[in-house]
């Protein structure tokens, strides 16, 4: 059967499936693997680090595999059903509209379609586009993706980086995760590494004609693993300031001429409404200087003024640049309390800004604030989202935070921010209690503000909110809330534990647990953090330093005498050893976790719980020693825990603890049982459950392979 199982693709398996354990079923083909492949081997294979020690471990079980057809035979099926699971680029264009109002940018356009076009001679295609904050960058990416749609038959793709909540933007592995969103990849098929991700991004564009945007890029490490390694594929990398040091054509983006700024003017504005303003041309054009938001912002004022006489334009500020003398006259122009709610709301820096949170910045009711956000966006002080959310420019919003204080006062400024804050913790508290209703991670939900019907409502309402959430936390530390700031970050639990939203909520609990240890060390609310931020490392697939924060975890809850706190965290480093294919040292922890667990005494906190996080326990000894090649032991206890959830009506566990089961038996070469499991486990999913349904009718072929 060796030609069946090519040693080339037993390595891109193993190192796909090690870099990619996106998921519950992801873990469990990782788990899988590490069975098959130490039976294969016949010793301990810990989980590779690197793609040297995956191109070793794929030689030794291939060298085996000669001597044994059954199990040649599985690795073949196994690799057939990975394969199948390749995704397909989505045909069309994913990037947004064009402008209409798109004037000259020849030179800049032709030099372009001259990098995404030349005989790529070894080089890959990359474009590096340029230039000041709002003259018009966007635009001509996304002009240029308009009229070479039949360039890129396989795709055009867009990523836009803005709206990020730190000021530094989402670091590479997030790009790419938002990358391969935009390609159609599933969220449970994306890898959780870095390396991983860039791996299914290049075969996904492998041998394809397609053009992939990145605007608002500020760092080379953002788009460095982007670059491509396919002729056909054009990266355009898009900058708003000054070029970051990518190697690359660079296609610097100069203002309009006075000729092409005035035109663009008139075809906002009607020809007739700039021939009525002509008189006042040289004023718009000196304090435009050539910026296509400037000259936008201006022509929309001309035509929305009243027909009778435009107003007089303003003087610009020597040394004022255009975007900021735009916002300038943009406040002069709206309401006194217009521009007031878009001072205080800039204060935030806000992602993204909902009418929610403009009314508390600016302490105003909802109702109000909508008619403000709506007045704001159209004298383009915001922009309006599709969604129904708006959000600032970047250099519009540094110019209205920076004036708010002469304006305002810092007390009121001061004041808006933590009316802010109150009601971003206010409603990520309700939601993360709708999320988990049962969860002692999460407080109890607040006396004030809006609720939430069920759990989909709550994650989906923290979902929406969770770049502001994350935002929070740094804002709250900024300004000397510490509780707010930690509460903040552990009302995030619910997205990592139901949405697996685990690079939007890293920077935050990184930042919350060094807050923990700073000012309440050796406290429960430490052990929390750390426990949060290790689960999310381990997902990520970083694994010493998930190990760190678990181990930082158990310190914590121990020294505050929190006994189910330092179990579960106990739990976790015992999960981290078990994914990396460390099963002893997985059962010791276990078994540890498990004593901690016993220690907790009738009246104490979480003996109610006690009882499930035993049987959950009993599930992860079972599996630690299924790996350990103890099959009857870890038979027993997974039969157990499958036991306990059927008693308790809770269908999902008992069907997760049933393929662990299927596995154990299938193991240990009971493949007759193993298929009478399968077919229990199948019963009990709904019929939404794809990849675990999937992966048992996987199972199920292998075992039937088996005999």
């Amino acid at each position: 059967m060796l030609e069946t199982v090519a040693l080339s693709t037993l390595t891109v398996f193993l190192a796909s499936v090690g870099n990619g354990a996106a998921g519950e079923m992801g873990k469990q083909l990782l788990l899988s693997t590490g069975a098959l492949a130490r039976r294969a081997t016949g010793r301990d294979t810990p989980l590779p680090t690197d793609r040297e020690g995956w191109e070793a471990l794929a030689a030794h079980v291939h060298a085996r595999l000669g001597d044994d057809p059954r199990q040649a035979q599985e690795w073949a099926l196994l690799l057939r059903s990975f394969a199948r699971r390749a995704t397909e680029l989505p045909s069309g264009s994913g990037l947004p509209p064009a402008t209409r109002h798109f004037t000259d940018r020849k030179q800049v356009v032709s030099q372009l379609r001259r990098e995404a076009t030349r005989p790529a001679g070894g080089r890959p295609r990359v474009a590096l586009l340029h230039g000041p904050p709002g003259i018009g960058t966007t635009e001509t990416a996304l002009h240029l993706g308009a009229t070479c749609h039949d360039l890129f038959p396989d795709g055009q793709f867009y990523v836009d980086l803005r709206d990020g909540p730190g000021d530094t933007g989402p670091a590479p592995a997030a790009v790419l995760l938002r990358l391969l969103r935009r390609m159609g990849v599933e969220p449970d098929r994306i890898p959780p590494t870095e390396a991983g991700r860039e791996d299914l991004y290049r075969r996904l564009t492998a041998g394809r004609r397609a053009m992939v945007v990145i605007d608002h890029v500020t760092s080379v490490a953002q788009v460095r693993g982007l670059i491509p390694s396919t002729p056909e594929v054009f990266l355009l990398v898009v900058v708003s300031g000054s070029p970051v040091a990518l190697e690359a054509e660079l296609v610097p983006v100069s203002p309009l001429g006075d000729r092409d700024a005035w035109k663009m003017v008139g075809k906002i504005a009607g020809q007739q409404k700039a021939a009525r303003a002509k008189r006042h041309k040289a004023d718009v054009l000196a304090h435009c200087g050539g910026n296509a938001f400037a000259l936008r912002s201006s022509a929309i004022r001309l035509r929305d003024e009243d027909e009778q006489a435009p107003e007089p334009v303003p003087q610009a500020s020597g040394g004022d640049d255009p975007v900021r003398t735009a916002a300038r006259i943009g406040c002069l122009r709206v309401r006194p309390e217009t521009a007031r709610l878009c001072r205080l709301t800039a204060l935030g820096g806000w992602p993204t800004i909902t009418t929610h949170l403009a009314a508390a910045a600016a302490g105003i009711a909802e109702a109000e604030a909508a008619l403000l956000l709506a007045d704001a966006a159209d004298a383009q002080l915001l922009e309006s989202l599709p969604d129904g959310r708006y959000r600032f420019r970047p250099e519009v919003r540094r110019y209205l935070a920076d004036t708010a204080g002469s304006v305002h006062g810092v007390p009121e400024c001061s004041a808006a921010v933590a009316r802010t804050l109150e009601a971003l913790l206010n409603r990520a508290l309700h939601a993360a209690h709708a999320a988990l209703p049962q969860s002692w991670r999460t407080e109890p939900v607040p006396a004030r503000g809006e609720a939430y019907l069920d759990e989909e409502q709550g994650v989906g309402a923290l979902a929406a909110e969770a770049d502001n959430v994350v935002r929070s936390v740094f804002l709250a530390q900024e300004y000397g809330q510490t509780d707010t700031a930690l509460r903040l970050a552990r009302a995030l639990w619910p997205l990592q534990l139901k949405a697996g939203h685990w690079d939007t909520v890293l920077p935050a609990l990184r930042a919350a647990a060094r807050l923990a240890d700073e000012e309440l060390p050796g406290s429960r609310m430490a052990g929390a953090l750390h426990f949060q931020l290790g689960l999310c490392l381990g997902e990520l697939g970083r694994w010493e330093e998930a190990h760190q924060e678990a181990d930082a975890a158990v310190r914590a809850e121990r020294g505050a005498g929190h006994l189910r706190g330092e179990a579960s965290a106990t739990e976790l480093q015992g999960l981290l050893h078990l994914y990396r294919w460390q099963y002893e040292a997985a059962y010791a922890r276990f078994v540890a976790a498990e004593a901690v667990y016993r220690r907790i005494a009738p009246g104490d906190e979480g003996e109610e719980d006690l009882p499930r996080a035993l049987a959950l326990s009993r599930r992860h000894r079972g599996r630690a020693l299924r790996g350990m090649r103890r099959f009857d032991e870890s038979g027993g206890l997974l039969l157990a825990s499958a036991a306990f959830f059927a008693e308790q009506g809770e269908a999902y566990n008992q069907a997760r603890a049933l393929t662990d089961l299927a596995e154990t038996l299938h193991d240990a070469g009971e493949n007759s049982e193993a298929l009478v499991r399968i077919a229990e486990a199948e019963r009990l999913l709904p019929s939404n459950a794809i990849p675990h349904l999937g992966y048992l009718a996987v199972l199920r072929m292998r075992c039937e392979v088996a005999g």
